[in-house]
């Protein structure tokens, strides 16, 4: 079975959910990539942005520094866990029964198709990665939830995913899902039975 990619949405790092998905996801064990949000250290760079006055390709390459701060803090949960910058080193740690979260500068940099944009924040780099690596599946875990069979569209529409995120996402021919609060209930139960919580998310 190929690997799953996880988008772990950054407005959690405040959330009392987070323990209990980090629970859910390391009792489930994968195969899965964990792509990290960039939470508080993607604020601070919108807010450094507008208080300093630098462009969008600095903020994009400080956007994925954030992601990787996000990234160390969730790696310190657990030794299931391994920082993987490249594909090498998640199929590395995946051999290794390990649980990789991605580090994504050292790919996205060099990606010509990933704008340096604020349209194109972590749900669409998640996206992107799930295109690369040939994932079949794309599970976004947020803190808001979505109403069933919404499209990605609808999503963007609503930002509750970027702008972009129906773009890359329908590249990926990836399945999507997207959840909430209200799918933490259960969620381990259904990882572990070989489904995904949340909602199914429609492509155009």
């Amino acid at each position: 079975m190929s690997a799953a990619i996880v988008k772990f949405g950054g407005s959690l790092a405040h959330s009392p959910q987070r323990e209990a998905w980090l629970k859910a996801l390391l009792s489930w064990g994968g195969p899965f990539i964990l792509v990290p949000g960039g939470g508080p250290f993607a604020i601070g760079v919108r807010c450094a942005q507008e208080a300093i006055g630098f462009d969008d390709v600095a903020a994009h390459r400080m956007a994925l520094l954030a992601m990787e701060q996000f990234a160390i803090a969730l790696g310190a949960h657990s030794d299931a866990f391994a920082l993987a910058a490249s594909r090498c080193e998640m199929d590395d740690a995946l051999n290794a029964g390990k649980i990789p979260i991605w580090l994504p500068s050292e790919m996205v940099l060099g990606a010509l198709e990933v704008p340096a944009s604020w349209e194109a924040t972590s749900d669409s780099l998640a996206a992107w990665l799930a295109g690369v690596y040939g994932a079949r599946r794309l599970l976004l875990i947020k803190s808001r939830d979505a109403i069933g069979g919404a499209s990605a569209r609808e999503l963007a529409a609503e930002q509750i995913v970027d702008p972009l995120f129906p773009h890359f996402a329908a590249q990926s021919k990836a399945e999507v899902w997207l959840a909430g609060p209200a799918s933490l209930a259960g969620a381990a139960e259904i990882l572990q039975r070989g489904g995904m919580p949340g909602a199914g998310v429609a492509l155009p």
